[in-house]
């Protein structure tokens, strides 16, 4: 009888030293709320866990995956929240919470380099809000919109909203310098016009590879970007800003209060490029979102 308890006590033992971690238990991701508890490692293992579970088996992207670590670790994301935004993402809808525009984005994600389109709730153009690859994200290169639809491929993966509208009512135009050549752009409005997205890896800097003035943008030496009215346009800015700051390179948010529009990029502070939906953009409706070392002061 001895003998068999002895046998049993080392099997059990032997049981409960096998046993898996919380974030291990089976192929299904069972973890605390507040994954910030667990350690780096196991809050990777069970993101990973729920993307398979979710998708029939699919791996998880590696700068998705990395997205989520900082949403954890620098937004206080719970599992809940990253639950609920996996299944939205293989759904090809946006994420929790209101969005700029009509209040609504959609997400659009090539997996596997492969072409995909969504259909948008809106009628008309769409525009980038938050890019989630690492691969940039370029209209005309890996994603286009046409109405009621984007389509993404080459592994553009992003949230897109409704598109600015008739540049006339305070949306805006673009300007290429293509092969670094001059290019002279008729604007709607009248007066100096503001960057507001470069488009762009080579830096756009006014005055010096861009300038307006009298309707019209002029950009040239490889400067390429989206821009706006400048100064007090009559769209109605209360002339509040607010500096959002990347330290180190880290991803931040600041705080946008509500009533206020959607913001533009008003200077660029940082050496580091601000390119909307690349380092910086809206991470809701009520914070400004900034990455990559991008500082810059932004205002309605």
């Amino acid at each position: 009888m001895k003998a068999l308890l002895k046998s049993l006590l080392a099997a059990f033992c032997l049981l409960a030293l096998s046993t898996p971690t919380l974030a291990q238990v089976s192929s299904r991701a069972y973890a605390p709320e507040q994954l910030r508890g667990l350690s780096r490692e196991d809050q990777a293992r069970v993101i990973r866990l729920e993307y398979r579970e979710q998708s029939g088996g699919r791996e998880i992207a590696d700068d998705q995956l990395r997205f989520y670590l900082d949403q954890v670790n620098r937004s206080n994301w719970g599992f809940s929240d990253i639950k609920r935004d996996i299944a939205q993402s293989l759904a090809g809808v946006g994420g929790p919470g209101p969005w700029p525009g009509n209040g609504q984005a959609i997400r659009c994600e090539s997996t596997d380099n492969r072409t995909r389109a969504c259909r948008t709730p809106w009628s008309g153009p769409s525009r980038l809000s938050r890019q989630l690859s690492d691969t940039r994200c370029e209209e005309g290169r890996n994603w286009q919109s046409r109405e009621g639809e984007v389509t993404v491929w080459n592994g553009c993966r992003a949230e897109f909203t409704q598109g600015w509208g008739d540049a006339g009512q305070g949306g805006t135009i673009r300007c290429e310098s293509a092969n670094n050549r001059v290019a002279n752009c008729d604007t709607p409005w009248r007066g100096r016009s503001q960057l507001v997205r470069q488009l762009s890896d080579t830096r756009c800097r006014e005055g010096q590879n861009w300038s307006s003035g009298q309707g019209r943008v002029n950009v040239w030496a490889g400067c390429r970007g989206e821009f706006a009215r400048g100064g007090n346009w009559s769209g109605g800015g209360s002339g509040y800003t607010v500096t959002c700051a990347s330290e180190n390179g880290r991803y931040t948010t600041c705080n946008w209060p509500p009533g206020h529009g959607r913001p533009r990029m008003v200077q660029q502070l940082s050496s580091q490029s601000c390119i909307e939906g690349r380092t910086w953009g809206m991470a809701g409706s009520n914070r400004i979102w900034v990455n990559g070392g991008c500082r810059a002061r932004f205002g309605d």
